[in-house]
């Protein structure tokens, strides 16, 4: 069974980094996990810096996530809010990680989850250069299937494997360099 990974909004909204993160989830390495509330979040910030796309665009990309992966949506999870002590405006993503068993919560907050306030709960957290990094050496051969699924899919630059390693180097530094 794939480990179970809580996708934080932040790492949700770059276009290049959702697509990759989805696209190795396809393969199997991992299962993704989200919340409405992170959903939300990550329309949000996607508007804020595309203020052209439509909400039907942004429908559109929430039920697609939703359709390829019905069983990440994590529910219930608010009751447990109350008793995390990470950054307040987080909390939510801690409960869902414990709601939902993650193994793992990928976020750029790092801040946000200190270690004394995750390890309680057994759930790491990880940049996503690392947990991509994690993701390669757990399946090399079903990470690169996806990566160059990610290339074949996009319509526009960048449409090969270099430009989409160019694309992500700033975000994934250390991935970039391995491939």
């Amino acid at each position: 069974m794939a480990f179970l990974a809580v996708l934080d909004a932040c790492v949700l909204y770059p276009v290049e980094l959702r697509n990759l993160l989805l696209c190795v989830a396809e393969q199997g390495v991992y299962r993704p996990l989200w919340s409405e509330r992170i959903l939300s979040e990550m329309r949000r910030s996607i508007l804020r810096q595309n203020p052209h796309l439509s909400d039907d665009q942004l429908d559109h990309l929430v039920a697609q996530m939703k359709i390829a992966f019905p069983e990440a949506m994590i529910s219930g999870y608010e009751p447990l809010e109350s008793a995390m002590t990470n950054d307040p405006k987080d909390r939510h993503v801690l409960a869902a990680a414990v709601r939902g068993r993650a193994d793992v919560i990928v976020t750029l907050n790092l801040k946000h989850f200190e270690p004394e306030h995750c390890l309680p709960y057994d759930v790491d957290v990880q940049t996503p250069d690392d947990f991509l990094v994690h993701a390669y050496h757990l399946s090399p051969a079903r990470f690169l299937a996806a990566f160059d699924n990610q290339v074949s899919r996009n319509r526009k630059p960048p449409n090969t494997r270099e430009g989409l390693i160019d694309s992500l180097a700033g975000v994934l530094p250390e991935l970039t360099k391995m491939l």
